[in-house]
């Protein structure tokens, strides 16, 4: 074993035995009457010296408690408190033991008092949070309300992370309408017709496997407070400067056997609603990434770097959705889905670029004024059927894509003009089905997957590029790429799941096979380049044959998970039929996980996987393709071969009795590769990118911590997040050997706090910096902070007023830049009709530009994006 190997096996030696020795206590028993009948629902408490609360239980229905805790006190206070029985209070030795009690009845005399519904209740695996308690009058959907929560984060995008991790599923009333696509719901469903919003821990989606095969997520159940909801949204606005306009009519209907979900969009004001299309949630993710069949862009014009706060600020769109969603539920707990949407965009993108790339001898700048227009029009349709019983799952979800993207680009570099257009398409076709059901004494899955998938792209750029590669040298007037990516993919496996005490055991066989066929040729001034050197016509074949052995472990407070998946590659490609490779792959893939939730309050987890990657057909065309005006590539080096060795280890705190909720992970990870990838550059910014054969490694580590705490009394919600990186690799560039490392660190204080009835206070401070190093040269600290202040005030009922503003501070290659933005808000509710009247005024100081900087592995770019202007805008908001 080589000292490297010794020292990874150390640290997961490590992390396994930190967590395994926290030392944990156990006190249980069953609480009786004087009856000696069992009583349920009562709490018991432990409390240390200074009545700290270190853990609690509630008695089952069969009278029986277990609270867990860890503490170095020798003794500890239990606390036993129901309703018309009297306290019992004992000081016990801290050690793990069986403790029955009989409690004694008594009145309980009770004064008048208002009863308040607590903030956030947990009972099981499933946390409570009551919407009214996190309500102000400014809260129009329930998106508003979550973003509040304590333990919750909601990324920019939409996306929620519950404990600093992405949930699994979004449902609504337990249905999962949207299959993932849930801002559509989010965004547009009232608060206040939701009575809870539930965080469910370790969720398993499908019911069959839920006693079987445990799950570390969670996922988030909106409760409805009518059994039939009729309810939803309408907007409609105009604005000036230029003319403006934003219309949204989003009808809802939720009943117990029936959800539907209706939406159009459009708007010019800088909203950018395809975000309310996008899958977000894990386990959709993952089968989205499993199916094959993601869009992938070959080609593209020279883009800008978006600035990273609010897209009203700097998106200038034209933008139109259409969405259908509905559930029909049908016998024998059979359920019918369709989803279907259709945006057509337009986004116009104009500023400048200055880039510096870093090598180890000189450093070369760049500077691009450009123009972007981006046109999407994008289809989507899911076909699902399916049945989710605790005796048996089927789902067959069939599932079509297409995109009629076009873009343009007018670029001026260095006094050179340069035009771009860019046509990218793409369809794909796909069917997936999975059936669970009973053989015996196990459970037997089946699962079969299959996509057609087409790609074809095409790129014309004015002048003509790389004249030295591509023309002999002489500057001719226009270049044409095109490539045209043919994909069929298969996945089929068959598993058997059975039970053995308090384990899960399951044996999982399968056969993978993908075919593509990538078709490349180059064109200057519509003659083509007739040379192999710069065309493809590549056959690409991948089977993979795989046995996946799980065994699940799980109890009171552990849970193990140890997956041995054992997989047989064969790779085959060749182009022009003349160049002709086949390589076989067998590889051992282990991957385990260790949890213990040491009390009611904290739970620690450790981590281990290993995995392998192989080239595809974007790392293989041995022939240049053109992906953008200054950027040429092939890959025609050995077969690429990747082995990713990952370690973890985690912190959870939660305690919805004090709403405090906090976590920490760190993650280390050794990538090994047998490739690195060479790049030229040269002084006009244009890059050849190649690969070499050389053994390489790529560490990283990473640290998250997450704090927040909710306090009723003032209604305030307090977050702390923050998170350290650091990689270090190797990178050819300009035939030079550098040693990179980049360092980045991002810290982020959220405050939301009703400070009075009439006033209330939001706050948010990001502050984000990266440094990267070359060889023994340190490159400049770059930082880049956002601060966002805002001021809501109710000065008499249905009056909302608020003064929102941003601060922004990066410092570029030069300066500091600074950016301030302030907009006004005015509101009249319409209370008897339900309607909104609102007046805004954005960007009151006319801020018209915005300086960032982004860093890569090599490079810094400083980029000048034009923001949207000045606007003024009337809005009628009500709820239907």
């Amino acid at each position: 074993m080589t000292r490297e190997k010794i020292i990874r096996f150390n640290i997961f030696l490590f992390l396994l035995f930190t967590a395994i020795s926290f030392a944990q206590t156990k006190i249980s028993g069953n609480l009786f009457d004087n009856e000696n009948n069992l009583v349920s629902n009562v709490t018991v408490v432990v409390y240390d010296n200074n009545d700290n609360i270190l853990s609690y239980s509630i008695s089952d229905l069969e009278g029986f408690y277990n609270v867990k805790f860890t503490t170095s006190l020798k003794e500890v206070k239990l606390l036993i408190k129901a309703f018309n029985y009297e306290v019992v209070s004992e000081i016990v030795s801290n050690e793990t033991q069986i403790k029955n009690f009989s409690l004694k009845p008594t009145v309980t005399n009770l004064r008048e008092v208002i009863v308040k519904e607590s903030v956030i209740r947990k009972k099981g695996d499933t946390l409570s949070y009551n919407v009214a308690s996190f309500a102000s009058e400014k809260d129009r959907t329930i998106a508003d309300i979550i973003a509040k929560m304590p333990g919750i984060d909601v990324l920019p995008d939409g996306k929620i992370l519950y404990q600093g991790k992405p949930i699994n599923k979004y449902y609504i009333e337990g249905l999962d309408l949207l299959e993932g696509k849930y801002n559509l719901a989010n965004k547009n469903l009232p608060y206040n017709q939701v009575s809870k919003v539930q965080i469910l821990e370790n969720h398993q989606p499908i019911k069959v496997l839920d006693s079987l095969v445990f799950s570390e997520s969670a996922a988030l159940n909106i409760k409805l407070k009518n059994n039939v909801s009729v309810t939803g949204q309408a907007e409609l606005g105009f604005g000036m400067n230029p003319v403006l306009y934003e219309a949204n009519i989003t009808p809802l209907l939720f009943t117990k056997t029936k959800q539907i979900l209706a939406s159009y969009q459009t708007n010019n004001i800088g909203n950018n609603i395809n975000d309310q299309i996008k899958t977000l949630t894990l386990e959709d993710l993952i089968d989205n990434f499993d199916n094959n069949n993601e869009k992938e862009d070959w080609l593209s014009i020279q883009g800008m770097s978006t600035p990273n706060f609010s897209e009203k600020r700097w998106l200038n769109n034209r933008s139109h959705l259409i969405s259908m969603n509905f559930l029909q539920k049908l016998k024998n707990e059979y359920q019918l889905k369709s989803n279907i949407s259709y945006s057509n965009d337009y986004f116009l993108q104009n500023g400048n670029t200055t880039t510096q790339y870093f090598t180890s001898l000189d450093t070369i700048r760049l500077l691009e004024t450009k123009q972007n227009r981006l046109f999407g029009n994008n289809l989507e349709t899911n076909l699902i059927l399916e049945r989710n019983s605790k005796k048996n799952y089927l789902k067959n979800k069939f599932q079509f894509k297409g995109f009629w993207d076009s873009q343009t680009g007018f670029l001026n570099q260095n006094s050179i003009q340069i035009n771009q257009r860019l046509t990218n398409h793409f369809f794909s076709f796909n069917n997936n089905f999975k059936h669970i059901f009973t053989l015996g004494k196990q459970l037997v899955t089946f699962h079969s997957n299959i996509s057609l998938n087409k790609t074809p792209q095409s790129i014309i750029i004015n002048p003509g590029q790389f004249p030295d590669f591509l023309n002999n040298g002489n500057p001719y007037e226009q270049t044409n790429q095109s490539v045209e990516n043919k994909v069929f993919f298969t996945n089929n496996a068959l598993s058997f799941t059975k039970a053995l005490k308090k384990f899960s055991i399951s044996q999982r066989v399968g056969f993978l096979y993908e075919n593509e066929n990538l078709d490349s040729q180059i064109f200057t001034n519509l003659i083509l380049v007739d040379d192999v050197e710069f065309q493809n016509k590549l056959n690409w074949n991948k089977a993979k044959i795989y046995s996946q052995s799980q065994v699940q472990y799980k109890n009171e407070s552990w849970r193990f998970d140890v997956n041995l998946p054992i997989n047989y590659y064969n790779f085959a490609w060749n182009n022009f039929q003349d160049y002709k490779e086949n390589k076989n792959r067998f590889v051992f893939e282990p991957r385990i996980s260790i949890s213990n939730e040491i009390t009611s309050f904290w739970k620690i987890s450790t981590n281990y996987n290993r995995s392998y990657q192989f080239g595809d057909v974007n790392q293989l065309y041995n022939g240049y393709i053109l992906t953008g005006y200054r950027n040429i590539q092939r890959f025609n080096s050995v077969f690429p071969e990747m082995i990713n060795d990952g370690f973890s280890f985690g912190i959870n705190y939660r305690n919805p009795v004090k709403s405090w909720f906090g976590s920490f992970f760190y993650t280390y990870s050794i990538l090994k590769n047998n490739i690195l990838y060479s790049v030229s550059i040269n002084q006009l910014g244009a890059s050849e990118l190649q690969t070499v054969r050389i053994d390489n490694e790529r560490k990283s580590h990473n640290l998250n911590f997450k704090l927040s705490k909710y306090i009723s009394e003032i209604k305030s919600t307090f977050t702390l997040n923050s998170s350290f990186s650091k990689s270090t690799f190797f990178q050819l560039v300009n035939n030079n050997l550098n040693e990179i490392s980049n360092n980045n660190s991002v810290f982020e204080l959220k405050i939301n706090s009703e400070v009075t009835d009439k006033f209330e206070v939001e706050l948010k401070s990001n502050v984000v910096f990266s440094k990267n190093k070359i060889q023994e040269t340190e490159n400049k600290l770059i930082a880049n902070q956002l601060h966002s202040f805002n001021l809501n005030f109710y000065p008499k009922e249905n009056h909302y007023l608020a003064l929102k503003s941003e601060f922004l501070i990066n410092n570029s290659f030069t300066t500091n830049v600074k950016s301030e933005f302030l907009d006004f808000l005015y509101r009249y509710t319409w209370k008897k009709k339900n309607i909104d009247f609102e007046f805004q005024l954005n960007n009151i100081f006319n801020t018209e530009s915005y300086t960032t900087i982004a860093v890569s592995d090599f490079s810094y770019t400083e980029t000048n994006f034009q923001l949207r202007p000045r606007q003024v805008f009337f809005k009628m908001r009500f709820s239907l």
